[in-house]
């Protein structure tokens, strides 16, 4: 009988054509976590060159020293909170892209977090911006990305992408993500999910207010004339909806909902002159 050898590439596809889309731990992911963190390391790369060349990527240099103390130490808290359950399997870095018009955060898969200045300036609140960010750790912690893109995009070529083949995909993959080519664009359940998660993160910390999300969601729809929304002001669901599910949620996981002091948020935004 002759033998075929399917190369992995062409074993995910078939994977994919047999029907094999969904496994109970991971809900729909066929990528392993060693192929989101090859993928995210590559699309962050790729982030990393596009606002290296524009000169908005805030290098993690003696200039942002204080910025980014305060920073990872608001992330921290949430990564540290008990319930992120790729803590140790994903890298978890987070930098500042200087856009001041941008109101935006992102997480790659793999776990690369990104926020434009932007958002930081437009927020008063630590627990708000402390929401944001788990929102969107939650994105990268339950793989949303991955799945999106490979609805998308498809295994085969996402599976090129992070071995480096796919320079073009790459590129867009990027660009979605970041929100300059229209954004990734997320079901409901999994903007609902990561809304209800966000509340976990925080209620783990027991330092933030666990709704701190919803705090964020009123205040944008106090300037709903902002222009250029974030992705994850998505209309799927409304923002009102999104405020009473967070606090509702907060409620039924009876976590702490007072505020929690300012500090590190005021001194990331004194440090960056905002």
């Amino acid at each position: 009988m002759k033998k075929f050898n399917l190369s992995p590439l062409w074993l995910m596809a078939l994977f994919i054509t047999l029907g094999f889309s969904s496994c109970k731990d991971n809900e729909g992911v066929i990528f392993s976590i060693e192929d989101d963190k090859k993928l995210g390391a590559q699309v962050s790369q790729q982030v990393d060159s596009t606002y290296k060349a524009k000169g908005q990527l805030l290098e993690r240099n003696s200039s942002n020293a204080e910025a980014y103390s305060r920073l990872d130490r608001i992330v921290n808290r949430v990564l540290n909170s008990g319930q992120v359950k790729y803590r140790n399997e994903f890298p978890w870095t987070i930098k500042i892209i200087n856009d001041p018009n941008t109101l935006n955060a992102f997480a790659t898969p793999g776990g690369y977090i990104y926020v434009y200045t932007g958002l930081i300036k437009f927020l008063e609140d630590e627990d708000h911006f402390a929401g944001v960010l788990a929102h969107e750790i939650a994105h990268a912690d339950k793989r949303h990305s991955v799945r999106q893109l490979q609805r998308d995009y498809g295994i085969a070529i996402l599976l090129s992408v992070a071995l480096g083949n796919n320079p073009g995909t790459l590129q867009q993959i990027a660009g979605q993500l970041a929100g300059t080519l229209g954004g990734l664009k997320f079901s409901r359940d999994a903007e609902t999910e990561a809304d209800n998660t966000s509340v976990t993160y925080l209620g783990g910390t027991n330092y933030y207010a666990c709704d701190g999300a919803a705090g964020f969601f009123i205040k944008m729809n106090q300037e709903a004339n902002q222009a250029d929304p974030p992705e994850f002001l998505s209309t799927h669901p409304n923002p009102e909806n999104r405020v009473q599910n967070i606090q509702q949620q907060a409620q039924q996981q009876g976590c702490k909902t007072t505020t929690a002091p300012d500090t590190d948020f005021s001194e990331l935004k004194r440090s960056l002159n905002l």
